[in-house]
């Protein structure tokens, strides 16, 4: 059998459409997800993972590709929310007709969907795909692209963190706190320097022993621990997540010692309800979608030609968002979480339905 791409019944989930892709010849299955394209055409990364199950993979896909849209909201951006999963272990099946048979489902969406980045893909294999569809972002300088978005996605986390930091202590600052790093990946990496730069203390942990050796080398100040779970109970001040979602669960928030989380994973809140756990225990919790939108909003402004300075500068503008949403919060009587949503929806509403203005 050839490439096929089916789409699914996305009516009791809020998205606009769900297309699942196979070519059996490359050993690619994908799903790309559009939860919104209000603003704009949905953005979201690819990530390329292996899943137990399709299931498991689709309820990634769903939920990343909502956070999306209300991510790219509140980041300013005219561009709707969507995310795709390449189901399967990319130490093992990753290969140039792989990334480009998934480009070509790309294309076929005609412009609906651009992608990008996410765990277990990269500004290489962005290249490749780009060899086969136009709606490609992340791309590597030499080819006019971005390059790595894990840089200012942890510029954009660090400056959620330090609005969290003036809300909390009165100064926008880390120095002289301990901040718990959990996952030194592409983007923790950069979030431990920005923090050491700035004086804080740094606890961290990571699944790959590479990314701990790079941390011994690299920053042996840091205080390396066993794993998340040592983490979550460790002496902090801040509780940074930076690995896969989840994190934020019935089990951890009860051991969580810390005043802030703010870190850099997609969906931290295992299930709703999280967030008012958190306000309950005096956690202050600084929406994930918010302050880790310093990648995409790297990657989408390599769609009017990337400029590094303009980038960071709305990427540092997530102080500003941040500390809206927390006075909202407050003003309201809401968890963070709650008065992010609100932000976000209201502009999808109020924007989206300009659309409804015909121009002749």
């Amino acid at each position: 059998m050839g490439v096929f791409a089916t789409s699914a019944d996305s009516s009791d989930t809020g998205h606009e459409q769900v297309v699942f892709c196979q070519d059996k010849q490359s050993g690619l299955r994908a799903i790309i997800g559009i939860y919104s394209t209000a603003l704009g055409p949905a953005l979201g990364g690819t990530r390329f993972y292996p899943y137990a199950t399709e299931d498991e993979a689709l309820a990634d896909v769903l939920d990343l590709s909502r956070g999306m849209a209300y991510k790219n909201a509140l980041a300013g951006l005219d561009l709707g929310g969507g995310k795709a999963v390449i189901w399967g272990d990319p130490e093992q099946i990753k290969t140039e007709p792989l990334l480009r048979a998934y480009g070509r489902f790309v294309e076929s969406l005609a412009g609906c969907y651009y992608t990008a980045c996410d765990v277990g893909t990269y500004v290489a294999d962005m290249d490749v795909i780009a060899r086969e569809t136009r709606y490609v972002t992340g791309r590597s300088v030499e080819h006019g692209g971005a390059g790595d978005s894990s840089i200012l996605t942890a510029w954009g986390v660090f400056q959620g963190m330090r609005a969290a930091a003036e809300h909390v202590w009165g100064s926008p600052t880390l120095a002289g706190r301990r901040v718990g790093v959990a996952g030194l990946g592409k983007v923790g990496k950069y979030l431990t320097g920005h923090l050491i730069d700035d004086g804080a203390s740094v606890v961290a942990t990571d699944v790959n022993e590479r990314a701990l050796d790079w941390a011994r080398r690299t920053y042996p100040q840091v205080d390396l621990v066993a794993d998340a779970d040592a983490l979550v109970g460790a002496d902090l001040d801040v509780y940074a997540p930076c690995a896969l979602g989840g994190a934020l669960s019935d089990d951890t928030v009860p051991a969580l010692r810390a005043r802030i989380v703010a870190g850099a994973a997609n969906n931290q809140l295992a299930h709703p309800g999280i967030e008012k756990l958190l306000a309950d225990r005096g956690v202050l919790y600084a929406p994930d979608y918010v302050v880790n939108a310093g990648g995409v909003i790297q990657v989408a402004d390599e769609i009017e030609g990337f400029n590094f300075e303009r980038a960071k500068l709305r990427a540092t503008r997530i102080f500003d968002t941040t500390r809206e949403i927390l006075r909202l919060a407050d003003a309201e009587g809401v968890p963070p979480a709650v008065a992010a949503d609100r932000l976000a929806e209201r502009r999808m509403a109020e924007v989206g339905r300009l659309r409804t203005i015909h121009l002749r």
